[in-house]
């Protein structure tokens, strides 16, 4: 589990920061409801305003109608200037930025709390001299504002913020307490959302590297291995054309010089054949001629052919018939073509 942790802790600060800035912007961009609720007599009512009665907020509990309330709004509570005691203190001018870390440092002698029991929350600075101002202070205990703020956190708020209103001096409402829980608990998620995409985009990203080495190492032990059938085809084929009469070159002119070309067939039949003879049909196999035509003296075909130095063993390979219109006769002859007739190359 350390590398897991060792990874966690190195997102923990990018992924914490995109997500505020995330949920800050969605803050801007869609803000959420501003419901106030003031004390009255001590019990909490929230003013609706535009005429309507004001609805009361037990604290105990009870009343179930107020979760659509307030669910998701950002709640301002103004309590009675009884809980808190006021303060006016002076600083040096320059000390502005440094007002809330002074007040805090110096809690036990402006209240009767200490620091870790004390919330509070000041005014608007005003100038009391050429190099002073003046601030109100408002100071309660922690004690009081959680009774307040955990019984209506209960209903899902975005934000609760602790007011109160000074009667002794003329300034706006103090806040002393702040908690935005929208923010919090979105922030929280996203982050984790955030560490989920971001391990899934990494696992993604070296399944694709490794599936990638994988495609690539098969890839070319297939190119290689075509590599290598292609330099074995040629080494075969420059082995077979240097060993002469093996080569497919002089097979070619053997073959070429043991087949008789058609046109000296059709020459050396031409010069045989009487002109009482018609050839309907020419077929060649090899060394074999066969003709099958119309001739008044059929017989007389076989000695004029075998005379012929093309032709040998001429014979009839089918019985000779008399033509039914006229006195003609229908030959089927055969005849082995001589290797001479074939010439040189």
């Amino acid at each position: 589990m350390k590398p897991v942790k060792a990874i966690n802790d190195l997102l923990e600060p990018w992924t914490g920061r995109v997500a505020s800035a995330i949920i800050t912007g969605v803050d801007r961009a869609i803000p959420p409801r501003i419901v106030r609720v003031n004390e009255r007599q001590g019990e909490l009512v929230i003013e609706l305003g535009d005429g309507k009665a004001p609805i009361n907020v037990p604290l105990s509990g009870g009343n179930n109608n107020l979760a659509s309330l307030l669910g998701g709004a950002n709640v301002e509570v103004t309590l009675d200037p009884k809980h808190f005691v006021f303060r006016s203190v002076e600083v040096p001018a320059r000390a502005a930025g440094f007002f809330e870390g002074i007040v805090r440092a110096q809690i036990d002698r402006l209240t009767p709390w200490t620091a870790t029991e004390a919330v509070f929350g000041c005014s608007r600075p005003t100038a009391s001299g050429s190099e002073r101002i003046t601030t109100i202070v408002a100071f309660t205990t922690r004690k009081t504002v959680d009774k307040y703020v955990v019984p209506l956190s209960r209903f899902n708020l975005a934000a609760i913020s602790i007011w109160t209103q000074p009667t002794e001096y003329p300034v706006e409402r103090l806040k002393v307490f702040d908690q935005n829980s929208r923010h919090y608990l979105g922030a929280t998620r996203l982050n984790r959302a955030l560490k989920v995409i971001f391990g899934l985009t990494g696992a993604l990203a070296l399944l694709a590297v490794l599936s990638a080495f994988f495609v690539s190492s098969y890839l070319g032990a297939q190119e290689e291995e075509i590599s290598n059938e292609i330099s074995q085809r040629r080494a075969a084929i420059r082995a077979s054309t240097a060993s002469g009469d093996r080569s497919p070159i002089a097979m070619f002119r053997r073959r070429k010089l043991a087949t008789t070309p058609v046109v000296l067939v059709l020459d050396g039949l031409t010069k045989v054949i009487p002109d009482n003879t018609y050839v309907t049909e020419l077929h060649l196999a090899e060394n074999k001629v066969q003709i099958v035509g119309i001739s008044a003296d059929a017989s007389s075909l076989i000695s004029l052919i075998e005379q012929s130095r093309t032709f040998k063993n001429a014979t009839f390979f089918a019985p000779t018939t008399n033509s039914p219109t006229d006195r003609n006769e229908r030959f089927h002859i055969e005849a082995e073509i001589q290797a001479s007739a074939g010439g040189n190359p």
